[in-house]
């Protein structure tokens, strides 16, 4: 393994601290570019390949900002981490909306923004909830070896 090298010199972080308050984060915008463009060419062999960032994660807008210039999506599991996709001009099937027991204002936003909806609840009632509000959006459902479904993914693109 490489050795991992400190992106600032200590004089710089004690300028940096005398600044800001503490605790605060410092991000290394080239290193997280690099980091991600890796990921990427490490998969172009698949040319339908998307990363879509948990934003639960980190919900830093300029960290979105950052990927969606390099190409990423979001996965949201909110209304706010929808918001905050959009504000960061994350649109469209870039953004995924992967949530559990979702109000239909949450559904509402996503289908709005075009967004895909990925349904993981074993009860299925999201679904009927999406298809009742937006018959033509695009739904992604998933399950697991514990569920009774062979299905390991369901899409459904009616529009």
């Amino acid at each position: 393994m490489s050795e991992k090298k400190f992106p600032i010199s200590q004089e710089k972080l004690e300028e940096i601290i005398a600044k800001y308050p503490t605790p605060f984060h410092i991000y290394d915008e080239k290193a997280i570019r690099q980091n991600i463009r890796r990921l990427f060419k490490a998969f172009d062999w698949a040319p339908e390949f998307r990363e879509h960032f948990a934003v639960k994660a980190t919900p830093n807008p300029r960290l979105m900002q950052i990927l969606a210039e390099e190409g990423a999506g979001s996965d949201c599991s909110s209304l706010a981490e929808l918001m905050l996709s959009e504000a960061a001009g994350i649109t469209g099937e870039k953004i995924m909306l992967t949530s559990n027991d979702t109000p239909a204002n949450e559904f509402q936003k996503a289908i709005e923004l075009g967004a895909v909806i990925n349904l993981d609840d074993i009860t299925w009632k999201n679904m009927r909830v999406c298809q009742r509000l937006c018959p033509s959006a695009t739904i992604q459902a998933t399950s697991s070896p514990a569920m009774t479904s062979s299905a390991s993914l369901w899409k459904q693109n009616t529009a």
